[in-house]
């Protein structure tokens, strides 16, 4: 087995209430993530010594488990002090991303009925030296036939770790050979990707999707507030594909990738086919926005 980044071969794991090292890091296979993919999740980044946005995540993490009626949740202090613990056994400070993960819980017997669930939550905090998963230079995207969830169905709203709608997208890019698939809402706006929030720049205003179908992203939130305070015009509402083809540039949001130029969509150059001027932009105050209102960690 190649791993990625060879120091994430002895990693400690946080699970449940200890950390254990990478190979004994497992849940049982009654916990209600391996049952029913009952679970909710955050992905944070370390940045110089701090951590961006790690109130936001965890009120968001609070708000899916309360949505979806988990019992006996940890304390924010205590999901802190577990993510802190583990950063600091790993020596971790800088380029770092943290996969923050709180299922159900073990359940008694097997079944989907949250009656099982008897033991509270398990917690796990699994931090990697992990850079943006997608190159600054740009990716390629298709249009998914996967339609992403409408909130008549599941709201998005709930940070789930039930992925398999964007799993399908996932295999759709993978299939087409490029970075990622554009997934649409089922009255047929472009929604997000399947690992990412959507942005696109016409005449100079910046506009992204609706939070109705897609996942109100923390990143794609930092961007709109960089957006007003620095006098970029930005906006909130339905986008069609043709839009997004006809734009002078498209970036996605997200904790994995950052952001990230989109140059291609289903073969339609995206302006010049570079990075345009304003995505370089939000780039550099974004990475400065994060860092500044990050917690700083306390080691």
């Amino acid at each position: 087995m190649k791993l990625p980044d060879p120091r994430n071969q002895d990693i400690m794991v946080f699970v449940g209430d200890r950390l254990v090292p990478r190979a004994e890091a497992r849940v049982s296979v009654f916990d209600s993530v391996v049952q029913g993919g009952d679970a909710v999740w955050e992905g944070l980044r370390v940045y110089d010594g701090r951590i961006a946005a790690l109130d936001e995540h965890l009120e968001r993490m609070q708000n899916s488990a309360k949505a979806l009626a988990f019992a006996a949740v940890p304390s924010n202090d205590d999901i802190r002090d577990a993510i802190f613990r583990t950063l600091e056994a790993n020596g971790m400070r800088d380029e770092a991303h943290i996969r923050l993960t709180l299922t159900r819980g073990e359940k008694v017997t097997s079944g989907m009925n949250p009656r099982f669930n008897q033991s509270g939550c398990t917690l796990i905090v699994l931090a990697e030296w992990k850079p943006p998963v997608y190159s600054d230079e740009g990716i390629r995207v298709i249009t998914a036939s996967t339609r992403r969830n409408t909130p008549q169905c599941l709201d998005s709203k709930i940070h789930h770790n039930n992925l398999l709608n964007n799993i399908l997208a996932s295999i759709e890019a993978n299939v087409a050979n490029v970075d990622s698939a554009i997934m649409l809402d089922i009255q047929g706006f472009v929604s997000e990707t399947n690992d990412t929030n959507l942005f696109l720049v016409s005449k100079g205003v910046v506009r992204t999707p609706h939070a109705d179908s897609c996942l109100p992203g923390l990143t794609r939130a930092m961007v709109l507030e960089i957006c007003r305070d620095n006098g970029i015009p930005a906006e909130e509402r339905n986008l069609s594909l043709t839009e997004l083809y006809a734009a002078d540039e498209v970036f996605t949001t997200g904790t994995m990738g950052e952001l990230t130029p989109v140059l291609e969509a289903d073969g339609r150059t995206i302006g010049d086919g570079r990075v345009g001027d304003t995505t370089r932009r939000l780039q550099t105050l974004h990475r400065e926005f994060a860092i500044a209102g990050g917690v700083e960690l306390p080691f």
